[in-house]
């Protein structure tokens, strides 16, 4: 099957209500992420393969409140334009600590 992506509508009050309906989104099996969207970010964006939408929405239904299933189809993946090589130059003598001598506890003294 092809990653899906589903977004519900979700009636969220409360902080908790909203931390409640993540917790259901993403305790479905192949669910690969899930995040709020939208600009009152009352709907949640779940992406995953293999993932029942109505499944999704009645458990919302039953743990949080009203639900609205608004679109169920698959995702766009983005394809970079072109790749980049970065180089790192790296100097493993960076710090060098020969001047300081041994450390104190190291010497034995004589009474």
């Amino acid at each position: 099957m092809a990653k899906q992506k589903i977004v519900v509508k979700v009636t969220m009050n409360t902080e908790k209500k909203a931390r409640k309906a993540l917790q259901i989104a993403v305790s479905l099996f192949g669910v690969e992420s899930a995040s709020f969207v939208g600009s009152d970010k009352d709907q949640i964006a779940v992406t995953g393969e293999g993932i029942d939408p109505v499944e999704l929405t009645t458990l919302l239904r039953k743990g949080v409140g009203y639900t609205e299933l608004l679109s169920v189809g698959p995702v766009e993946e983005k394809k970079p334009a072109a790749a980049t090589v970065a180089s790192l130059n790296f100097n493993p003598y960076q710090y060098y600590y020969g001047n300081y001598g041994m450390p104190y506890y190291a010497y034995a003294y004589e009474i």
